[in-house]
């Protein structure tokens, strides 16, 4: 007598891989993202009855071309920025004036020296030009 044996099929998914690969990718974003905390440190300032405070005003120009510049989100020209200039300075202490002077690394030479003439002819002495950090090796 011969017995015969039907192998039937098992209809289960097995969930080992799809777990491993969750669990990697889980790992890869928390070891790949970034959080920044700012540290704080408590100071206990001393007193003083003549205490001043100084305010900082912050200029920021981007200079895109000649036909466009912006201060402070405004648009305007070469031509027009000595005038908005006025205007920021206006009334307040020029060595207490800052300005932060972005530009394309494809703009012009001559405009980014033009744009620091006209913050200089309006007392503005105090510019830093933005950058970003240098990616390559050491």
């Amino acid at each position: 007598m011969i017995i015969e044996r039907r192998l039937k099929p098992r209809h289960t998914v097995d969930l080992t891989p799809l777990i491993d690969v969750v669990f990697q990718l889980v790992i890869f974003f928390m070891i790949s993202s970034t959080f920044k905390v700012t540290p704080g440190i408590r100071l206990e300032l001393p007193q003083s009855a003549t205490a001043e405070s100084v305010p900082l005003t912050e200029i920021h120009i981007l200079a895109v071309s000649e036909r466009e510049i912006y201060l402070n989100k405004q648009q305007t020209s070469l031509e027009g920025l000595p005038v908005l200039l006025a205007k920021a300075v206006e009334g307040r202490a020029p060595d207490q004036m800052r300005a932060i002077l972005e530009g394309d690394q494809g703009t012009s030479y001559q405009l980014m020296v033009s744009v620091l003439d006209a913050l200089r002819k309006n007392g503005i002495e105090g510019v830093g030009l933005a950058t970003k950090p240098n990616k390559g090796p050491k």
